[in-house]
């Protein structure tokens, strides 16, 4: 990979762990904080995402049907997601989660787009998927077996993970699609979506707001840069390379964790995050 799309990544993945670990500092969730985070990325991309597609030649009926589609496939994902979250172990669905839609991902990328990466490419894709599971699964091995319906759940998430990044990389690599205005319509969509079960009681919504407005700003600006710039590196390298390098922000996060919430199992997460780095460093040099 390119140094700017090394770069891209590099950014992404701090984006993504900061927000990630701002909505665990503010210990939050749920539909109506996820609405409100979407307002905030729709109204803050609003001017980029209205310029990119007032361009010429930009195909706005093949914006308009991919981005709704992708839209389904995010709310799909965080339903599955929370509902996950809820009902089995986290430290069972999260790996498996990350694990699994790389995994995916750098499949159908070969099968579907006709990627050919490097045999090192591959090594390093399949180094970094294997950290991420060693990070996840730090102290939680054991319940594995009586977690089935997290293992489920686990697995539906990886898939949901998988089938928006290719669409998504259908939509900005075979069509062209400028991604921020792509990803401001597929927002858009999510904030009408949400409305509904957001608004219902418009008191309960403004207390969320008023509680977690910084989390709430910090995920709504910091979650659809993050996927943006992946969205820009889908343009610039392989989809079967950027989707696993993306997963370093997982080591982020897990060491943010520890470091931040004292959480436990710090030498296997250190173990697992220097194998996600060495699978990156390789991804890096193909």
């Amino acid at each position: 990979m390119s140094w700017a799309v090394v770069a891209l990544v590099a950014i992404a993945a701090l984006a993504h762990a900061t927000w990630n670990l701002t909505v665990k500092r503010a210990r939050t969730s749920g539909t109506r904080f996820l609405w409100l985070t979407f307002v905030v990325g729709a109204v803050l991309f609003a001017p980029l995402g209205i310029v990119t597609l007032a361009q010429p030649g930009v195909p706005l009926g093949t914006v308009l049907v991919l981005a709704v589609g992708s839209g389904i496939l995010q709310l799909a994902y965080f339903v599955l997601l929370q509902r996950g979250y809820r009902l089995g172990d986290v430290s069972i669905v999260y790996p498996l989660a990350r694990g699994t839609g790389p995994l995916l991902t750098v499949v159908f990328a070969i099968i579907l787009f006709g990627e050919r990466p490097s045999p090192l490419g591959l090594i390093g894709a399949g180094i970094v998927i294997v950290g991420v599971v060693i990070i996840g699964l730090a102290g939680g091995r054991a319940r594995a077996a009586h977690n089935r319906v997290g293992i489920l759940y686990g697995l539906l998430v990886g898939v949901m993970i998988a089938a928006y990044t290719l669409w998504d990389a259908n939509a900005v690599v075979s069509h062209k699609l400028p991604p921020v205005g792509y990803f401001w319509v597929s927002l858009l969509m999510q904030v009408v979506v949400f409305a509904p079960a957001a608004l219902r009681s418009p008191r309960v919504t403004l207390d969320v707001a008023r509680r977690h407005w910084f989390a709430a700003i910090v995920v709504g600006v910091l979650a659809p840069l993050a996927y943006v710039l992946i969205l820009f590196a889908f343009q610039l390298a392989p989809v079967s390379l950027v989707a696993p390098a993306r997963e370093v922000s997982v080591v982020v996060v897990a060491l943010g964790g520890w470091l931040f919430f004292r959480e436990p199992h710090p030498v296997q997460r250190t173990l697992g995050s220097a194998v996600v780095l060495a699978g990156v460093a390789l991804l890096a040099v193909t």
